[in-house]
């Protein structure tokens, strides 16, 4: 079985496929576990599944101290703020460090071949003939799709990315810090109408990340990071309180990353032999727990193919009863994108200015209860 992507579906997909007997065999494009990305959030169904993985231990030795989410304007000063707990996050880490916790646990009883990526599917009713852009083509009896919002295994096997990808009308860059102080209990985030820049502390690795509100543009692709620099430098050209020096950091950057926020909706997860897993099969590339998505939807994957009355030869059943089951998980957090992309990055002013009215609302409301409860 061959599975298309080592980031957070992918590895475990293969623990737990492991876990049954299988050797799976995982192929990632990136020459090896990529240490960047925005910090990710473990929670609901996602927390029994790394219980059962046995990771949550080094999960929380791993998680940011990050606690409230401060809002401020172009001089600095705070204007509104959040705890974190009301996003109801169980565990936040760096998402390197997730990956690199779920290879780890996956890595002795799976193949993982770093540095390739398929270039070609051919299926029949036994298996599939994979050709790779540097192993030798290899048949495989299923292949799974769990590479991404970019996913080769979709386009393929599928269709063109366009068919399957909408721009939600935001674009996302994110940018380590190295050297940057902060306060490792808060994550700092100034607006402006349709902008947003965010400082998130990380674990003593502060990383920026900046959002901003705009069509999909002609000839846009995610790889083309010299375009990408001129796009964030135009869009944020003026802004306030730290965003001159972030910029110079863009100018000069090596590691940055720049994409669309994007909801991917793909009416079959399925196509014979193949199917999807992750943000490949639906997602929302900003502000729908992907990665806990992406966890508990390998898990179901997973135990859809070596249930009691699954076999290799009744593939077919096991993605269907895998589809059914995780679409009910997946199609309310498609839909949540919009009020997650209100609060924090209003259009307008008045919505800066009314988000950060409710937030210290919110903030004072939580002191005073915990003023009471201690009293009593």
């Amino acid at each position: 079985m061959l599975i298309s992507g080592a980031g957070i579906a992918g590895p475990t997909l293969a623990y737990f496929l492991a876990r049954q007997g299988f050797r799976p065999t995982v192929v990632e494009r990136s020459q090896g576990l990529r240490s960047s990305g925005s910090p990710v959030d473990v929670r609901g169904r996602a927390v029994a599944v790394a219980e059962r993985m046995g990771i949550m231990p080094r999960l929380r030795e791993a998680a940011t101290n990050a606690r409230t989410l401060s809002f401020v304007n172009a001089a600095g000063r705070r204007v509104g703020r959040i705890p974190l707990r009301a996003f109801n996050s169980e565990v936040e880490l760096p998402r390197g460090d997730l990956a690199r916790i779920l290879f780890e646990v996956a890595r002795d009883d799976a193949e993982f071949l770093f540095d390739d990526t398929i270039t070609g599917l051919a299926q029949d009713v036994d298996k599939v003939e994979v050709t790779f852009d540097r192993a030798a083509p290899t048949a495989f009896d299923l292949v799974i799709g769990a590479d991404g919002l970019h996913s080769a295994v979709r386009r393929l096997a599928f269709g063109p990315e366009e068919e399957f990808v909408e721009h939600m009308g935001v674009f996302v860059a994110t940018l380590p810090l190295p050297g940057f102080e902060a306060d490792p209990t808060d994550v700092v985030m100034y607006n402006s109408p349709g902008k947003a820049v965010t400082i998130h502390p990380s674990r003593g690795k502060a990383l920026a990340a900046f959002m901003f509100r705009a069509p999909m543009m002609a000839g846009f692709h995610y790889r083309d990071t010299e375009r990408h620099k001129r796009l964030l430098i135009d869009a944020f050209d003026g802004e306030g309180w730290l965003v001159p020096s972030l910029l110079q950091r863009v100018s000069t950057a090596d590691d940055l990353y720049f994409d669309s926020v994007s909801r991917v909706r793909v009416p079959s997860w399925s196509r014979g032999r193949i199917t999807l897993a992750g943000d490949a099969a639906a997602g929302v590339s900003l502000f729908g727990d992907g990665s806990s998505s992406a966890m508990i939807g390998a898990a179901t994957l997973a135990r859809a193919l070596t249930s009691g009355s699954s076999t290799l030869g009744s593939f077919g059943a096991a993605f269907e009863r895998y589809e059914a089951e995780h679409r009910r998980v997946v199609e309310p957090r498609l839909r949540g994108v919009a009020p997650a992309s209100r609060l924090l990055i209003p259009a307008t002013r008045t919505g800066i200015a009314l988000r950060n009215a409710a937030t210290r609302s919110i903030f004072c409301a939580r002191k005073a209860t915990r003023g009471a409860n201690r009293q009593g």
